[in-house]
C-alpha cells in the first residue's frame, strides 16, 4: 500500500512517500541531484513498488528545497540533517522493521557515505559522485565542468580499440592519425595522483570507514562510476567492500537495467533479513 508521509526536518516539513509491506527489512531511497522522490522516468517510484510487493517497505522523500518539501535547497553536502529525520520517520511508520538499508544514486551515494553515521545498518552506493570543479570547488553534479573525466576518455578509447569497424577505417585512412596519437598518449600516461583533502578521495576514505556492510553498484560505462572507479582504484580500494558491476552507460539504471538492479536490491535485503 502506497501512501504520502510528511515529517520536520530543522523547521522545515519534507515530503515523502510510503511503500507498505510487513517485512522487517526496509529500504530507504535517498535522491541524487535536484531529483523529486520520484526518480529519472519514474524509476525509483517502481523500483518502490516491486520491493514492496516482494514484501520489504520502501521509503522515498524529498529533501529540503526539492519538490514537495519545505526548505532552502543547499545540495546534498547540507543534506545529512534531511537523511536523519527520514530515517527516524521511517522507523516511526514502520514498528515491525528491525533493519534499514539505505540506497542512493549519484551524489546521494556520496552523502550516505560522506554523512556517517547514520542509524542505517548497511549502504548501497550507486555510481558515486566525485567529479568536482578544480575552478571553483563546486562539487555540486548541476555545475560540473562538460568535460568528461580522464577515466571516461580512456574508456572511450579503450572501446574504440576493441571496435573491429574502428580498426578497418583505421586501415581505410578514415581515421586522424594525429588526434589517435594524442589520444593514446592519454590512454597511457599515469594519472596525477588526487589531493587527499579532494571529494573522491575523501569520499573512498568515508566508504573505507563506514560502520555498515558497503555495496557499490556501479554501471561500468557510465562516466560518473568510470570516475568514481579511478579514485577507489587509487585509494586501494577495500576488499570488504563488495562491489556488483552491470555493463551498462545509464547512470539511472534505466529500461532493462531497472530490472537487474531490481533484483539486486532484493537479494540484499532478503540477505538483511534477521
Amino acid at each position: 500500500m502506497r501512501e504520502p508521509l510528511t515529517f520536520a526536518c530543522q523547521g522545515a516539513m519534507l515530503a515523502a512517500t510510503l511503500d507498505r509491506a510487513d517485512g522487517a527489512v526496509g529500504l530507504l531511497i535517498v535522491s541524487g541531484g535536484n531529483e523529486v522522490r520520484c526518480g529519472a522516468h519514474r524509476g525509483m517510484a517502481l523500483l518502490a513498488a516491486a520491493l514492496a510487493a516482494a514484501g520489504h517497505p520502501v521509503l522515498r522523500f524529498d529533501r529540503r528545497g526539492i519538490g514537495d518539501s519545505e526548505g532552502d535547497n543547499g545540495g546534498y553536502l547540507s543534506s545529512r540533517d534531511d537523511i536523519a529525520a527520514a530515517i527516524a520517520a521511517f522507523r516511526a511508520a514502520c514498528p515491525g522493521m528491525t533493519r534499514v538499508v539505505a540506497f542512493g544514486n549519484c551524489d546521494a551515494a556520496a552523502a550516505l557515505a560522506l554523512h556517517q553515521p547514520l542509524d542505517v545498518d548497511a549502504l548501497l552506493l550507486a555510481n558515486p559522485w566525485t567529479i568536482a570543479d578544480a575552478g571553483t570547488g563546486d562539487a555540486d553534479p548541476a555545475a560540473a565542468p562538460q568535460l568528461p573525466p580522464a577515466s571516461a576518455i580512456r574508456a572511450r578509447y579503450l572501446a574504440r580499440l576493441r571496435d573491429p569497424a574502428s580498426l578497418i577505417r583505421l586501415v581505410r585512412g578514415e581515421v586522424d592519425l594525429r588526434k589517435l596519437v594524442g589520444g593514446l598518449a592519454r590512454l597511457v600516461r599515469p594519472a596525477p595522483p588526487a589531493a587527499p583533502d579532494s571529494l573522491g578521495q575523501r569520499l573512498c576514505a568515508a566508504i573505507r570507514a563506514a560502520p555498515q556492510p558497503v555495496t557499490l553498484v556501479l554501471a561500468t560505462r557510465d562516466r560518473t562510476a568510470q570516475a568514481f572507479g579511478d579514485h577507489w582504484d587509487r585509494s586501494g580500494g577495500d576488499g570488504q567492500v563488495t562491489c556488483w558491476r552491470l555493463d551498462s552507460a545509464s547512470h539511472s539504471f534505466a529500461g532493462s537495467d531497472a530490472d537487474w538492479l531490481c533484483d539486486k536490491l532484493l537479494g540484499a535485503l532478503r540477505d538483511g533479513r534477521d
